[in-house]
């Protein structure tokens, strides 16, 4: 495969789409199917779970939850309505002001990539009903710790440099530390993550920091890559 000279990585929640949104949608759904206790009893499942997998399983906490429920709860079809929400949440509303708007933007100097955390069914439904998939044609790579997978990266997509827009300073400096020069670092401050003071102070600033994703698109491409490579 021919290196690039310049791909640009894009991080999904609270980066080019709402994700602070979607979990509180999805908090009111589970009150109303399930009621307050049994909504508390699903998060407690679902921190677990999250915390024994390494990333957010939304469907496979429902799962759980449901392994546990005792024979004839009740709740079982109230379960099932609530998968049916996640499944069917229309995700292109959350999309963020201007962010499709910016993957055009950057996709004059080099492709754009979507590279985001998630399992392995909600997170692609989701990039597929916010219209994200087809706004980068169908570029998409989803890992369990996508910090972690940059060989796998390269391998799908050689570059000379990349670009990583995420709302996470920890994603971010950590990837920084392997690719180094080769990357730029572009810090979103939208979202709990981004806007947590602790998390701030705890991590290396990013490159450059934006408040939102449309900033993007009034940013020249000489401060997203190195002069040597740039067109």
């Amino acid at each position: 495969m021919t290196e690039l000279e310049v791909v640009f990585l894009l991080d999904v929640d609270n980066t080019l789409l709402d994700g602070d949104r979607v979990v509180v949608d999805f908090h009111t759904c589970l009150k109303q199917q399930l009621g307050s206790a049994c909504a508390r009893r699903y998060w407690v499942i679902f921190d677990r779970l999250r915390k024994a997998l390494g990333y957010v399983d939304y469907l496979g906490a429902l799962q759980q939850y449901r392994v546990e429920l005792e024979q004839g709860d009740a709740n079982e079809q109230q379960l099932l309505m609530a998968a049916a929400f996640l499944i069917d949440y229309p995700f292109a509303d959350r999309i963020y002001a201007r962010a499709l708007e910016a993957i055009t933007h950057l996709d004059q100097y080099g492709p754009t990539v979507i590279l985001s955390d998630g399992d392995i069914v909600l997170q692609p439904r989701k990039l597929q009903r916010s219209g994200l998939w087809q706004a980068v044609r169908g570029r998409g790579l989803i890992y369990v710790h996508k910090e972690k997978m940059l060989p796998a990266v390269q391998r799908h997509y050689p570059a000379r440099h990349y670009v990583m827009v995420d709302d996470k300073l920890g994603v971010l400096a950590a990837m920084k530390s392997v690719w180094r020069e080769r990357l730029t670092t572009v810090f979103v401050r939208q979202g709990h993550y981004a806007l947590d003071a602790k998390i701030i102070a705890a991590q290396p600033a990013a490159d450059i920091t934006i408040e939102c994703i449309g900033d993007l698109v009034t940013i020249d491409r000489s401060h997203l890559a190195p002069p040597a490579i740039h067109r």
